[in-house]
């Protein structure tokens, strides 16, 4: 089926049945018959009860066949055990969506996953969407349309608007829609999907990418159970210019295990999940105030208007915020220019003690009179180093007489820069807030949020205007890697080298005089190497030796580790010794994939030595790449300097490291149903024009990657 064919009818239903409605407005049967008729929903409400004549005003019917008419949605609140047969029923009926809001299905164990599975039979057969079950439902704020028993809506329904909020979670899925409600941002669609049986995230995406009502996503993900559906939804958003902001929770290892237990899905390498969204084109952020932050902040600017980049202004009225605002703008990624010459004598003309570098500290006479602040405001909208402003209004805005002086110059700035972009910093009234977000001025309350939702947009500007990435797929292998290239080295390196990874000629002899003789015939120096398939990890034995010169030095270095090795692992099988030129001087990254157990095979890229071991620094994406990805994999790279050459060093031969990224992902990729992971230790990249070549390389098979992690 189409992602988030059939919505329509949830979203836009001409009548709608409650299955388990209650007199009791507290209820989770009864609180949906409530809200519909307190909110005003235009169509015909049907409770479902079969011990009740009416329900909270309207005429009830005893069973869902009984019906006058098959209402486009059904809202299912009763017990578990009876959910299959009510879906049944409705299905029979020709209602064309349900949300099952019931809980005690898949996230119960094996007897709640098999009524889970006869609800999931019921909608593939009869072509109906179900929501749920174990979900706090839906809502369509415009149709007044209402299939949830959120607290939220007992204070009223939020504004329409262009924002649509679709969730795993119930609750924290209520929490954005109540934020961004209390802010005054416009709702357009609510979908919680709970254990996802049926409509999943990606559905809920895919239809508010297609929907006219909605300009902004918001989206707050779990886990995923379908990654290529997911893919293809944000995509969709993406080709329609819709943003996705995602909040991904469950990135620490005890949020991880909570996600499992809670949905009884793995969770996937958070590093690869930000892969995923970077390709995608969507923002990820890291908190739900961040999530509603930026969210606000993109309606109120539009996708039109977004910052270009991460040049910011900073306005203050104060030294010592200044200081924290810069501070918090360097940590979110921001840059700041220091203003041209004419800009800082436009200031200074205007408040003469003020300090007019970046942050601007116009004292507190910038907020004395309206054309003050405006003079200033103009002076610094009018100077092209910036891409964006950000105001520090603080608490201003609760005197009247303050409140006064920046919203006439905040509306005259607007009105004579109407596509800049100026985002308020600001602790203020909630009608205030709503007044200047209507105007297009992103508002923030704190200085660190302020400055990540100005790196978000910058962000979301970049991902908006960059193609997204092509999803590459690989034909199966057209047959299996044999036993020698998975048990050794040589092996290895010989099915890597047949998928266009670059290695060195080498040679296996079965003795050291053989090793002396090959090591003559390669020419000196030479790197000598034990092979075995019991040790993968050949330093741990003592099995390496490098820049051997003349036959003799190798004789003597091939008997010697021999008898380190013996020693150090007597019942390793030893096939023999591997002579190698030493490669010369480079740069040394780490390569290798593994099997995300959410995405499949991924693949990775670091420089060597701490930075990928210690520090971490390394970049993921999902297998395979083109060898553009690549490039941009190194270049996230926190050490990617010394790859172009910092300090006078060589650059390093970069479009040879990215072909050696992208080949390598391919052949994950094509082995993905046999192949657990792959070590390259290191490619060593030469300088600039002379290449790259992997110097050591390690194929775990499926069947033995557990064990190749516990000798690890």
């Amino acid at each position: 089926m189409e992602l988030g064919a059939g919505l329509e009818a949830l979203f836009r239903p001409r009548a709608i049945a409650i299955v388990g409605a209650s007199q009791d407005s507290t209820k989770i049967g009864g609180r949906p018959v409530k809200f519909l008729r307190d909110h005003g929903f235009p169509g015909a409400v049907y409770p479902v009860n079969p011990r009740a004549a009416e329900v909270q005003g309207y005429p009830a019917f005893a069973a869902v066949a009984d019906l006058p008419e098959a209402p486009d949605l059904a809202i299912i609140a009763v017990t578990a055990e009876a959910v299959p047969d009510a879906v049944a029923a409705c299905a029979a009926k020709g209602v064309r969506s349900a949300v099952v809001l019931s809980s005690g299905f898949s996230e119960m164990g094996e007897a709640g996953q098999a009524l889970q599975d006869r609800i999931r039979t019921t909608a593939a057969r009869s072509g109906m969407r179900v929501v749920g079950p174990n979900c706090l439902g839906a809502v369509s704020i415009a149709e007044r349309a209402i299939a949830t028993f959120s607290i939220v809506l007992e204070s009223g329904m939020p504004a329409a608007g262009p924002l649509g909020i679709v969730s795993q979670s119930g609750n924290l899925g209520s929490y954005a829609m109540l934020l961004a409600g209390e802010r005054g941002v416009g709702i357009s669609r609510f979908l919680t999907t709970g254990n996802e049986c049926d409509v999943d995230v990606a559905d809920g995406i895919a239809f508010m990418a297609r929907d006219a009502a909605t300009r902004v996503i918001l989206c707050v993900l779990e886990t995923c159970r379908d990654p290529q559906r997911l893919i293809a939804a944000l995509a969709a958003a993406h080709a329609a210019g819709k943003p996705v902001i995602v909040l991904k929770i469950g990135a620490t290892e005890a949020g991880q295990a909570a996600a499992s237990s809670h949905t009884g899905a793995l969770a996937g390498s958070e590093q690869v999940f930000d892969a995923v969204f970077r390709r995608a084109g969507a923002w990820r952020v890291r908190s739900i105030e961040q999530l509603v932050d930026l969210g606000q902040a993109v309606v109120a600017l539009g996708t039109e208007r977004l910052p270009r980049g991460r040049r910011v202004a900073l306005l203050v009225a104060s030294g010592g915020f200044g200081v924290l605002l810069a501070d918090a703008a360097s940590a979110a990624g921001l840059t700041l220019p220091e203003p041209r010459a004419e800009t800082r004598q436009r200031i200074t003309g205007v408040v003469p003690y003020a300090s007019p570098r970046n942050p601007v500290d116009a004292t507190a006479l910038m907020s004395s009179r309206p054309e003050i602040l405006q003079q200033i405001l103009f002076a610094l909208l009018d100077d092209d180093t910036t891409d964006a402003l950000i105001v520090l209004v603080s608490s201003a805005l609760y005197l009247p007489r303050l409140r006064g002086v920046y919203m006439a110059a905040l509306r005259a700035a607007r009105a004579r820069f109407p596509d800049r972009v100026i985002a308020l910093c600001m602790h203020g009234p909630a009608d205030a807030a709503a007044e200047l977000s209507a105007l297009g001025f992103p508002v923030t309350d704190g200085v660190d949020a302020c400055c990540a939702v100005m790196a978000g947009l910058a962000g979301i500007r970049d991902a908006l205007d960059r193609q997204a990435a092509p999803v590459l797929t690989e034909p199966p292998a057209p047959a299996p890697l044999s036993a020698d290239d998975i048990r050794s080295e040589p092996g290895a390196k010989r099915a890597l080298a047949a998928a266009g990874l670059p290695v060195l000629p080498e040679r296996l002899a079965e003795t050291p005089q053989a090793a002396a003789r090959e090591a003559a015939a390669l020419g000196f120096p030479v790197a000598l190497k034990i092979v075995s398939p019991d040790l993968p990890h050949k330093t741990e034995v003592d099995g390496v030796a490098l820049d051997l010169n003349g036959e003799a030095a190798v004789l003597e270095a091939a008997e010697a580790m021999l008898r380190r090795v013996r020693a150090a692992a007597p019942a390793a099988r030893i096939e023999g010794l591997l002579v190698a030129p030493m490669a010369g001087r480079g740069t040394e990254l780490i390569l290798g994939t593994t099997q995300d157990p959410v995405f499949g095979p991924v693949v990775m890229a670091g420089l060597g030595g701490i930075f990928a071991e210690v520090l971490r620094d390394v970049a993921v994406r999902p297998a395979p790449v083109t060898e553009a990805e690549a490039l941009d994999m190194l270049r996230s790279l926190r050490a990617f300097p010394v790859l172009d050459g910092a300090r006078g060093a060589p650059r390093a031969d970069l479009p040879a490291a990215a072909a050696a990224i992208a080949a390598l992902s391919r052949f994950a990729a094509r082995h993905r149903q046999t192949v657990a992971a792959i070590d390259i230790n290191p490619l060593l990249v030469r300088p600039a024009g002379q290449g790259a070549v992997a110097l050591d390389a390690l194929i775990v098979p499926a069947a033995t990657a557990g064990e190749c992690r516990r000798g690890h």
